[in-house]
């Protein structure tokens, strides 16, 4: 008989921040903070109301924010973390820099974010 994976999160993990820097002739820059909470199943990523970001071109914001879901959700769904995703992240500050913020630095810090989360609960593979 197959045992369920577990569920993740067990609890609401607040406030994890995260903050992705390389510097060299490819910078990169990005820095998060998420809230993860369980959800009845699935994956969902919401940007919380009210967030500012001090970044122009300000349209290139949601595509980070994207990225740094599409990072999260890649994490998660890693088959040596042996859990059942039912999450709702919700991205409650970002920042970005001109020269290194671009969506490869955003998706990064979106693994690193659900790595660290997976990590406080302790999960299998941790």
């Amino acid at each position: 008989m197959t045992s369920v994976p577990p569920r993740f999160p067990p609890y609401p993990i607040r406030g994890v921040c995260v903050l992705h820097r390389k510097q060299n002739c490819a910078p990169h820059f990005a820095e998060i903070t998420v809230d993860f909470e369980p959800a009845a199943d699935g994956f969902a990523f919401e940007v919380a109301p009210g967030i500012t970001v001090e970044y122009e071109p300000a349209e290139d914001l949601p595509r980070f924010f994207a990225a740094a879901a599409a990072g999260i959700a890649e994490q998660l769904s890693l088959p040596e973390h042996g859990v059942l995703t039912a999450t709702r992240v919700v991205l409650r500050r970002a920042r970005a820099d001109r020269f290194g913020s671009h969506e490869l630095a955003f998706k990064i810090a979106g693994f690193l974010a659900a790595r660290k989360a997976l990590e406080r609960t302790r999960m299998p593979g941790h």
